[in-house]
C-alpha cells in the first residue's frame, strides 16, 4: 500500500521534473542578475580598483562595466523567458567566476581554513563567495537539462521539430 502511493507520487514528480524546477531556477537567477545589472546601471566606479584576471584585464574598466551590466540585464531577460537559456547560462557562469575571483574571493588566505571563512554571504574580512557559488550550482541543471517545457526555447524547438 505504501509503495503504491509512493510510486504514484514519484510518477507525478517525475512527469513534472522539466516544468517547475527549471522555471523556479530561471526565475530566481533572473531576479538576482536583473537586480545586479540595474544596480551597476545606476551607479559607477565599482571597477576602478579591481584587478581582473587574464584576458579580462586587457579590456578597459569602462568597457568591462558596460559589458557586465548589459550581460546581467540581457541574461536576466533571457532566463526569465527561457530564451537562449544555455547561452546565457554559460555567459553568466563565466561572469560569476570572474566576479568570485575579483570581488568575492578573500584578498589573502594561506590555508583552506582561511579560505573556508570566505564561504559566507556577508563580508567579514575573508571574502563572501557563498552566494555566487550557489548561483553556479543553480546554473548546472539549466546548462545540462535546458530551460524546461515552460520556456521559449522549448516552444521554438518544438516548432522546428514539427517543420522537419
Amino acid at each position: 500500500m505504501f509503495s503504491a502511493g509512493y510510486r504514484k507520487i514519484a510518477v507525478l514528480l517525475n512527469s513534472s521534473a522539466d516544468l517547475l524546477p527549471p522555471l523556479i531556477l530561471r526565475l530566481i537567477l533572473a531576479y538576482e542578475f536583473w537586480d545586479a545589472g540595474f544596480m551597476k546601471l545606476s551607479s559607477e566606479g565599482w571597477f576602478d580598483q579591481l584587478k581582473f584576471p587574464y584576458p579580462f584585464n586587457l579590456i578597459s574598466d569602462d568597457n568591462l562595466w558596460i559589458m557586465s551590466t548589459w550581460l546581467e540585464i540581457a541574461g536576466a531577460i533571457g532566463l526569465l523567458l527561457g530564451l537562449g537559456t544555455r547561452f546565457f547560462t554559460v555567459a553568466l557562469m563565466v561572469l560569476t567566476v570572474v566576479a568570485i575571483q575579483t570581488v568575492h574571493w578573500p584578498i589573502e588566505w594561506h590555508t583552506l581554513t582561511d579560505l573556508s571563512k570566505g564561504f559566507v554571504i556577508t563580508d567579514k574580512g575573508f571574502g563572501n563567495f557563498k552566494l555566487p557559488v550557489m548561483y553556479l550550482a543553480m546554473f548546472m541543471p539549466l546548462l545540462f537539462g535546458g530551460a524546461g517545457r515552460l520556456s521559449m526555447d522549448y516552444v521554438i524547438n518544438s516548432y522546428l521539430r514539427k517543420r522537419k
